[in-house]
């Protein structure tokens, strides 16, 4: 067969008369009107309007087995036969060409969802106005939809909602609740303490197979239209309807309590599950739900570190956000370099020269000013960021001992003093973070002297002694900082490699004024002797401390007296003049 181009189609000429299906157009007798309705694949009737009745003149069987003629009309199911009629008995009486509408109705198997559109038929002399009514069964869909909304607002592990639907069922429960004069509503959050550990320890499994039994103990403890959920990994949020306030969160407490007070077998292990509780209230119903949410979380942050349950204060969400904004700028300034070392000087209480400095960290914010170390180091350990702050501070101080050798050109008689976190020890490889120092820099390891608390050797002794000795390796003195406010007992004490003993400035600033204290400050000093250690006094305000420490026989002190915390740069000239003067 001959193919013939697009190109070259033969095109035929058109008329200018109108086609076949102007106003007065029908269909054609050739086909009856139930003929048409049988083709259309939706569920279609051609309805009339007389007599203030809606009438069924054809529909085809689609039609008919869904919406039986006689059951819609004769009103076997008034909601959705009034419903539907009604909705179409106003497009008869409105001037709208169409309508449609979504039905819904009640079936065998559940509810059933159907798009109607309505359409008005050409109507002449003879033939009155009619109206074509088509339906297409939207159920699946919307089963679908319910489902996909369903997984998207629960938690696919315990089935309890998730942050999202948690807000969702609030709002319903404030808007469709009858509510008694002066009712309130609060939130309670709650932390599984040390869950990760179960994750580590047992696996993932187990610990899913922990926030199912969590999940449904805490049920349990509900009252009649509270609401639990799980908005994070481990953890769970209630609204309850407080129609006395306080004392009914107390009570929701008391219930969680006493239903995670048993332990929790997984495997062959028994698990008891510690949980840190905040508690929100609102002011009122207006109040926003979101809101409360927020105060209960940071409530529950406090409740972490306290051990106790904690009712939100004003003031507390600030607190929180402040932390959120220190940690997110906190880490920018870490990787950007905008904090600093500032040096304070320690010196030899016996002979007035500057025998090291202790290196502090600084940071003035662009946005946030300046940020006081105790509260920014707070936020770094909470957030994990002390691990590189602590690597910083450690890199820094050592470059900052080689330049000031090649300012000096030869190595100074001095050393640095760097503190290490109780959080970096637990979680950082230390030894290797110093060794890396020392050589980068080329100085020797007696110049920089590391500062622990005594809480961060109690809470893992084997791994703080096998430190402190890598650390002695690398021939780093060790001092114990605020020695006295912990809980070391003597025989740890002579067992660990400790060169120095820090006084805590509580027992030294106020030791002339309080006879205890200076008993306190003897007895260190008297022991520090004993085991041949060294003791640095810190917060040495006065001329009167200083010689007072100095006719105990105290090593070395450091405070306000001498100078406060110093740059690089003055620090290097606060030594060099010292030490001019005292060589001359």
């Amino acid at each position: 067969m001959e193919s013939i181009s697009a190109r070259n189609w033969p095109v035929g000429k058109t008329s200018s008369d109108p086609s076949s299906g102007d106003a007065g157009a029908h269909l054609s007798p050739m086909v009856d009107v139930s003929q048409w309705l049988e083709a259309m694949p939706q569920y279609s009737a051609v309805l009339s309007f007389e007599n203030d009745q809606i009438n069924v003149l054809n529909a085809n069987e689609r039609f008919a087995a869904a919406f039986s003629r006689q059951q819609e009309l004769t009103g076997a199911n008034p909601t959705t036969s009034s419903e539907w009629i009604e909705r179409v008995r106003q497009f008869v009486q409105s001037n709208r060409i169409c309508d449609s509408f979504e039905l819904r109705r009640d079936g065998k198997l559940g509810p059933e969802y159907f798009m109607c559109t309505l359409g008005r038929l050409p109507a002449d002399a003879n033939h009155p106005e009619l109206y074509l009514l088509t339906a297409t069964d939207r159920t699946n869909e919307r089963t679908i939809e319910k489902n996909l909304r369903r997984e998207l607002l629960s938690d696919g592990l315990t089935a309890l909602p998730n942050r999202t639907g948690f807000g969702e069922e609030i709002d319903d429960r404030i808007a469709n609740t009858v509510w008694p004069d002066n009712a309130q509503f609060g939130i309670i959050a709650i932390d599984l303490s040390r869950f990760s550990r179960v994750n580590e320890s047992l696996g993932p499994m187990a610990g899913d197979e922990l926030l199912i039994t969590v999940a449904k103990r805490l049920k349990s403890s509900l009252r009649q239209g509270d609401v639990l959920a799980r908005i994070g990994g481990n953890d769970f949020a209630i609204f309850a309807r407080l129609n006395n306030g306080l004392s009914d969160a107390l009570h929701i407490v008391q219930r969680i309590k006493e239903a995670l007070s048993s332990p929790i077998r997984l495997s062959d292990l028994q698990i008891r599950v510690d949980c840190a509780i905040g508690c929100a209230l609102s002011t009122n119903l207006s109040d926003d739900p979101d809101d409360i949410v927020r105060k209960a979380q940071a409530a529950v942050k406090i409740a972490k570190r306290s051990g106790k349950v904690e009712i939100y204060r004003n003031g507390v969400l600030k607190e929180a956000q402040r932390r959120f904004s220190i940690e997110s700028r906190l880490r920018d300034a870490l990787a950007q370099g905008g904090l600093s070392l500032a040096y304070q000087p320690l010196i030899h209480l016996q002979t007035g020269e500057i025998t090291g400095f202790e290196a502090l960290a600084r940071w003035d914010d662009e946005e946030l000013g300046h940020v006081s170390p105790v509260e920014f180091i707070a936020v770094a350990e909470e957030s994990g960021l002390i691990t590189p702050l602590g690597r910083w501070a450690a890199y820094e101080a050592a470059q900052t001992l080689s330049r000031w050798d090649a300012k000096f050109g030869q190595p100074m008689p001095v050393g640095v003093n760097v503190n290490l976190s109780p959080i970096q020890m637990a979680r950082d490889d230390v030894a290797s973070m110093f060794e890396e120092a020392l050589r980068y820099s080329g100085i020797a390891g007696h110049r920089l002297t590391a500062e622990v608390t005594e809480s961060a050797i109690i809470a893992d002794p084997d791994k703080a002694r096998k430190l402190l000795f890598a650390l002695k390796d690398l021939h780093m003195p060790i001092a114990m900082d605020d020695f006295g406010t912990g809980f070391s007992n003597l025989a740890s004490l002579h067992s660990l490699p400790i060169d120095i003993l820090k006084i805590d400035r509580s027992f030294v600033s106020s030791m002339l004024e309080d006879r205890d204290k200076a008993v306190i400050v003897r007895t260190i000093l008297s022991l520090a002797e004993s085991l041949n250690l060294k003791v640095t006094a810190e917060g040495i305000e006065t001329q009167e401390l200083a010689h007072a420490l100095q006719q105990m026989g105290c090593w070395q002190g450091q405070g306000y007296h001498f100078a406060k915390a110093m740059t690089e740069q003055d620090a290097f000239d606060y030594w060099r003049a010292r030490w001019n003067f005292e060589t001359v």
